[in-house]
């Protein structure tokens, strides 16, 4: 792509680093920045910058907040005893969307995958058991990605709780084998926690 202006390119560049941004998208992107006031370009360019220097994870759940605790598990309004296990934030907002879940949760930061080196060790597994044997959970509803390295994660969380009274059920099978909770629509997602089933019940109907 050639461009009249350095300044311009390395903007394009940076633009097109971004996910699902191509450098058609990047250009138009940056033509639009450079027909805007200053201080407004300044002022997206600061709140990016402030966003990933200040933004904290929460001291309970390992979702993002702005304090100790993220808003969810600050409010007196959720239950505190439901804790929904999910893989990472945006999963968090796929299910919040529903409007139909008033627990709390519990981020992993990713899933078991042996051939990507990720291992129990690199993941939120420990917080979470701790959590469980404290008798501050009834319930742990694995909401993970229906897929093989979803499964084993889940496998290993149960098998560290085992001995513990908490009731550990998965969403229902509304979310397809293979499937990304984030694409999947809201009210199927919607019902997959509402009909979830316990855990055993799970593994029969895989």
């Amino acid at each position: 792509m050639n461009l009249p202006s350095k300044l311009i390119e390395d903007t394009v560049k940076e633009f097109s680093k971004l996910p699902g941004i191509g450098k058609k998208t990047a250009l138009r992107l940056a033509l639009h920045l450079l027909k805007q006031d200053v201080k407004a370009v300044e002022a997206f360019g600061n709140t990016v910058v402030k966003m990933r220097t200040d933004v904290r994870f929460c001291k309970s759940c390992n979702n993002v907040a702005d304090q100790e605790l993220c808003s969810i598990c600050a409010s007196a309004a959720r239950n505190k005893q439901v804790v929904c296990v999910v893989e990472g934030m945006r999963d968090v907002i796929a299910i919040e969307n529903t409007n139909q879940y008033t627990g709390v949760y519990h981020v992993l930061g990713g899933v078991i995958s042996p051939l990507d080196g990720i291992g129990p060790d690199n993941l939120h597994i420990e917080g979470l058991v701790d959590k469980v044997k404290s008798g501050a959970v009834q319930e742990l509803i694995m909401a993970l990605n229906p897929t093989m390295e979803g499964d084993t994660t889940i496998f290993y969380i149960s098998k560290q709780l085992q001995g513990t009274k908490v009731k550990i059920t998965s969403i229902a099978r509304g979310v397809a084998f293979g499937g990304e909770l984030e694409y999947v629509d809201e009210l199927t997602l919607a019902r997959s926690i509402a009909t979830r089933m316990p855990y055993e019940n799970y593994l029969m109907n895989r």
